[in-house]
């Protein structure tokens, strides 16, 4: 059985709503099953950079080492709930420990390839992938090699600049647009030779269409029905080891519970 961990971090986004991830990771911890439910409790200030290029690096480190701990106390595969996408390497790298070639399926509309010398920003979501790759450290990232490159597979990104662009070509990161591509990234994910998958899902992967809290949305993504469908068969291509879900920025607190249908069905597809 899936356990859950919430993660209301915010700290990892550039966004000038970022402090709503709060509200929608609260809003999903409230219909998510509450014995197998863990919330990390993330502190309320932003922190600093402490020369890593890595804005608020050192709250986004206090709340690594908390889904650490907590991720560590789980056996099972995990389900990890943000926040913004920084939540995502902890998670990954847990997985990886239990995966000798783990295959991890990033869906997003921005690819979050960059690292502290590229991303526009600082914050740590647009590096979460690189860091994930190893061109991120800061106390954020897992080592290079960790998951090889060619493991990792792109859905729905449609958003990615060109800094994000070199680093694909570079790795050799192919990308798959949903539904359009949906064979092509099926077949590519059966031809990785993987013992596991980790499947990430953006909020912001989705058409705009779909749900309203995105931080950033991008149009001519998929719907709920055909992501869930992509990610169903993904799994079952490759046994599912742990999964994450961010970005869900509602406008409100008062309005977070209106989009909690379409997302709890991606949370059914990734539990």
């Amino acid at each position: 059985m899936t356990r859950f961990i919430v993660v209301p971090q915010w700290q990892g986004s550039a966004s000038s709503r970022a402090m709503q991830l709060i509200d929608g990771a609260e809003a999903l911890a409230g219909d998510l099953p509450r014995p197998r439910t863990v919330v990390v409790d993330v502190p309320m200030e932003a922190g600093e950079a402490l020369d890593t290029g890595v804005l608020r690096a050192s709250s986004l480190r206090r709340i690594r080492a908390q889904l650490d701990a907590a991720l560590e106390l789980s056996a099972e595969p995990v389900l990890t709930v943000g926040g913004d996408a920084g939540v995502a390497p902890a998670a990954i790298a847990h997985a990886a420990a239990r995966c000798s070639r783990l295959a991890v399926l990033w869906v997003a509309a921005h690819p979050a390839l960059h690292d502290p010398s590229s991303s526009p920003s600082g914050a740590f979501e647009t590096m979460a992938l690189g860091a994930v790759l190893g061109r991120t450290d800061a106390g954020l990232g897992l080592a290079p090699g960790t998951v090889a490159p060619e493991r990792v597979l792109l859905a729905a990104a449609r958003a990615a600049d060109a800094a994000e662009e070199a680093v694909a070509a570079e790795l050799g990161i192919r990308s798959f647009l949903i539904p359009g591509d949906t064979d092509g990234l099926l077949a590519a994910l059966s031809g990785v030779d993987a013992d596991g998958l980790y499947v990430h899902v953006d909020v912001a992967a989705l058409d705009p269409s779909a749900v309203t809290g995105m931080v950033r949305p991008v149009p001519f993504g998929p719907s709920v029905t055909e992501l869930t469908a992509a990610v169903a068969g993904a799994r079952e291509r490759v046994p599912l080891v742990g999964a994450s879900l961010s970005g869900y920025s509602p406008a409100s607190a008062a309005v977070a519970t209106d989009d909690l249908g379409p997302l709890l069905r991606i949370v059914g597809a990734l539990a």
